[in-house]
């Protein structure tokens, strides 16, 4: 990975004051959520419902 790349992509964004984020491991395509409110925010690998990591094919491809 060149320099110039980040390891971490976010693909979502929702919210203003609080918020609510995902974003992809560029190097192995694991999801995390990560959700922010005043001074306090928390962030955690995001699972499908059978608990296992969510996992983006990679390359990363963002939809505009």
């Amino acid at each position: 990975m060149a320099k110039s790349e980040k390891r971490f992509q976010r693909i979502h964004t929702d919210g203003a004051f609080s918020g609510s984020e995902i974003w992809v491991d560029t190097q192995t395509g694991v999801n995390y959520f990560y959700h922010v409110s005043g001074n306090a925010g928390g962030l955690t690998v995001l699972l499908d419902r059978d608990g296992k990591p969510i996992v983006s094919t990679l390359p990363i491809q963002i939809e505009e």
